[in-house]
């Protein structure tokens, strides 16, 4: 039997960011997941990869967890372009605007996880379970048992339940859930440019769905993740490469000019999930678990970070004023506080969508007037650099 004061179910980069993020409290932390946590990463780029935004890069160096990221697999971005696709709307940022070195950084996924893994694996107050699933929840008044497929059990004062979109921990919660089908399915794959992507993240909004392009560590290597209809994403996935690679140089009209495909394509639909409780007696969930977004602004995997970072102190604040961490009435200020950071990025993300789908002629000629505007204020593009940023 394992007994711990938390269990983290779920080691992605939100589960390890928030036992990274407790590595000095006086806890002791048990993070279980399904799968190996640590995985080597292939010669070539992963196909899932995360915008992490400078505030969440401070963080993580805080942690020590960015020094061990291998610097062949960060890849800084410090242009922004932003466009409507046969319209005169763009925008533009450039990290010179703040005096910053970078508007943030690409990271494969699978590398922050390792990273993570690395510093975690040497606290002592914490226990790595990989690759064990959990059979059954028993939860007491003040303590829950988690009972695992391997026979073995963990006792616990506070379950996390990081654990993803289908989240087994929020349906055991029995959290009511906010979602919506947003009609789209995102293609993801690593692409070369016949023109130096120039460390500038590329994003063109077409009518059905937006296409961004975002900069590796070669300097003509892009990761694109296109979102589209599902009716026009199942016919793009049926082209072969060739065919697929002409639909992106059309949709990019030629801004990094000849385009092949170097890898496979993934794809997965899109979904807006929202749960409308975080929280019980004993029960908390964060990032994917209690929100998914839309990837057209990369916020996802920031939102998720933040959650964790955000109950780290919380958990932390209640430890020193000795109130009891695992009760909901005391985690209230966070899952206040979170579900606002959370219904807003949706809000965001629901209005640009909206705004930007079809190529309804007033809403072209709204949406390019508001671009041209907005590259033209540097108060409004401040406010939106410091936003993206994490600020």
């Amino acid at each position: 039997m394992y007994q711990a004061d938390i269990a983290i179910v779920g080691a992605g980069m939100v589960g390890l960011a928030l036992a990274r993020a407790l590595k000095d409290a006086p806890v002791s932390v048990v993070v279980i997941d399904t799968s190996p946590i640590h995985k080597p990463l292939s010669d070539e780029p992963e196909l899932r990869v995360s915008a992490i935004n400078a505030a969440n890069q401070q963080a993580l160096s805080e942690l020590a967890v960015w020094q061990a990221l291998p610097e062949n697999r960060l890849s800084p971005y410090t242009h922004m372009q932003v466009w409507d696709h046969d319209s005169f709307g763009r925008i533009a940022f450039n990290c010179d605007d703040l005096g910053a070195p970078s508007l943030g950084h690409i990271v494969e996924n699978q590398a922050l996880v390792n990273a993570l893994f690395e510093v975690v694996k040497t606290q002592q107050n914490v226990t790595l379970l990989p690759s064990v699933r959990i059979d059954k929840v028993l939860a007491g008044k003040s303590e829950t048992m988690l009972m695992l497929n391997n026979d073995d059990v963990v006792s616990c004062r506070l379950v996390v339940g990081a654990d993803g979109a289908n989240s087994a921990i929020r349906q055991h919660g029995n959290f009511p859930l906010t979602f919506k089908d947003y009609g789209h399915t995102a293609i993801v794959a690593t692409v070369r440019t016949e023109l130096p992507h120039g460390k500038v993240a590329r994003q063109v909004f077409t009518p059905s769905g937006p296409l961004a392009l975002l900069p590796l560590r070669d300097p003509n290597l892009c990761s694109i993740v296109w979102s589209q209809t599902t009716e026009t994403a199942q016919s793009l996935l049926a082209q072969d490469n060739a065919e697929f690679a002409k639909g992106l140089q059309i949709a990019m009209n030629g801004e990094v000019g000849h385009i092949t495909v170097e890898s496979a394509r993934m794809h997965f639909p899109l979904t807006m999930r929202y749960a409308r409780q975080w929280l019980s007696d004993g029960l908390v969930i964060i990032g994917d678990a209690a929100h998914t977004i839309h990837p057209l602004a990369g916020q996802g995997a920031n939102l998720g970070l933040q959650d964790a970072f955000a109950l780290a102190d919380s958990i932390q604040q209640l430890v020193r004023d000795e109130k009891p961490f695992y009760l909901a009435r005391h985690l209230r200020p966070f899952e206040r506080a979170r579900k606002a950071e959370a219904v807003k990025m949706i809000a965001a993300m629901e209005g640009f969508k909206q705004l930007f789908g079809g190529d309804n002629p007033l809403k072209k000629l709204i949406r390019g007037v508001g671009m041209r505007t907005a590259d033209a204020i540097p108060g409004i593009k401040q406010k939106f650099i410091t936003q993206a940023m994490g600020w």
